[in-house]
């Protein structure tokens, strides 16, 4: 076999090391029962924020669907949240990936953040069709016109007030693609998932309720206050239920003195693999955090959303959850501060929220 007989098109061409064909079975390109050609190559940019990362996997099935035998490569700040089983190629936003993604050819390249890094990266790539976010005469601009109105939405808040559609229906539609429901997809580590399996059994086999008690320092906004939380907990108790508290370094604090408090289950900080695995014991989760909603939702768990300075119509539950709004609504649209004496979330109660878990329970 020569240079000649090599399959340089075929989805399974590694170029540095051996394909799967031939590492299972000993094939080579020339005598090769396998060799399938890449029907299309596919760039998706979404560098973050995480939550956003995940909310953007549904993609990857319609993509699928749509262009059988495509070749898929995805860039990000987030590597290892993607589903490796569902694309071709991973690669983190650092100049070596970029320098290889702007030398390569793709029939599509799809940028959907509005950095302008990711934006220029679009630009800068070769590609026959552009979709999303591009850089163009010194400023933001859009690669095609369905992509208009999520730039609008994001640029006035009259805008973004008034959308009522989803962030999944929104970036289809940049895509040209209706949305049909394709789910999240999650990078799931099984061993991490078998080792936190214990947590069922400390729970004595009681339904778990994972409490993420934070929202990110961002968004102090959407905290709820943290005597609330201890109720909550208290009335989980009550009836039988094994509250386990969830958070990152912000929330630390916070669920160390809520579990000397209360005895809630609470294990501490973990890299997101493991935040993962420890989420995926819950039976319900009960969030103000956007990223753990998406996590809940890759998991496929019931979920009650906190919502107050967000419009509640970016978000799908996938009817696996509903969210919960203060009765008196919110006059910080986007707000990273309070504008009233009594902050809105103390008008979420916790029989409010009580009812909801219990609701989604059933």
């Amino acid at each position: 076999m020569t240079i000649q007989d090599l399959h340089f098109d075929c989805i399974h061409f590694r170029g540095d090391m051996p394909c799967r064909p031939n590492k299972e079975s000993g094939k080579v390109c020339d005598t090769c029962t396998e060799y399938q050609p890449i029907s299309k190559r596919i760039l998706i940019i979404k560098l973050g924020a995480l939550g956003d990362v995940i909310r953007t996997t549904p993609l990857l099935e319609r993509y699928r669907k749509e262009y059988p035998h495509c070749h898929i490569t995805w860039i990000t700040n987030y590597p290892e949240i993607l589903p490796k089983d569902a694309l071709d190629c991973i690669r983190s936003f650092t100049f070596s990936d970029v320098f290889i993604v702007t030398k390569q050819h793709f029939d599509i390249a799809v940028n959907l953040c509005k950095d302008e890094e990711a934006a220029m990266l679009l630009a800068e790539c070769n590609a026959k069709q552009k979709f999303g976010f591009i850089w163009s005469e010194g400023h933001l601009s859009i690669a095609n016109p369905e992509s208009e109105h999520k730039l609008l939405t994001g640029l006035f808040d009259s805008y973004s007030k008034a959308n009522t559609k989803s962030y999944v229906e929104e970036i289809f539609e940049i895509c040209g693609f209706d949305y049909q429901q394709e789910p999240y997809s999650l990078n799931v580590d099984s061993k991490q998932m078998d080792h936190w399996s214990y947590l069922k059994e400390s729970a004595q086999n009681k339904l778990v309720i994972g409490l993420n008690t934070g929202a990110g320092s961002r968004w102090p906004t959407r905290l709820w206050p943290e005597e609330n939380w201890k109720q909550l907990i208290v009335a989980l108790q009550n009836v039988g239920y094994a509250p386990l508290l969830l958070g990152g370094n912000d929330e630390h604090e916070r669920n160390t003195l809520l579990k000397q408090e209360t005895g809630a289950m609470y294990e501490g900080v973990f890299p997101l693999e493991t935040f993962i695995a420890i989420s995926a014991q819950c039976d319900v989760i009960v969030t103000a955090v956007s990223m753990t909603m998406h996590i809940a939702l890759g998991l496929g768990k019931k979920m009650v959303l906190f919502n107050n300075i967000f419009n509640k119509h970016e978000f799908d539950v996938f009817g696996r959850g509903e969210i919960i709004e203060p009765e008196t609504g919110c006059d910080c649209y986007y707000g990273a501060q309070c504008s009233r004496e009594r902050i809105c979330m103390k008008d979420i109660s916790v029989n409010t929220v009580f009812a909801a878990i219990q609701r989604q329970i059933s």
